[in-house]
């Protein structure tokens, strides 16, 4: 049997904090919105507001309507979320 050193694992560094959820008034309703600081955001999502990707460790926000739940939040780039009244549609 070879000396092999016996590999321990490395404690996983804790997650980034998530910032506090606000509530936003929109002409559309009220919205549910949290930012994701880019040392949390850990997987690529697809913002709704330009259909560009958002990067992992890129800082964004994720919103839901205040009357639905979670599983109906978004991930959008921040500027896409705040300028998404003005676009043109679709």
């Amino acid at each position: 049997m070879s000396p092999r050193k016996t590999r321990r694992p490395r404690p996983s560094a804790p997650a980034a904090p998530l910032g506090p959820e606000r509530i936003e008034e929109w002409p559309d309703g009220d919205w549910v919105v949290r930012p994701v600081p880019g040392a949390a955001a850990t997987k690529a999502y697809r913002c709704p507001g330009c259909d560009q990707e958002i990067y992992p460790g890129t800082a964004h926000v994720v919103v839901w309507p205040n009357h639905a739940g979670v599983a109906s939040r978004r991930h959008w780039h921040t500027v896409c979320w705040q300028r998404r009244l003005q676009r043109r549609p679709g």
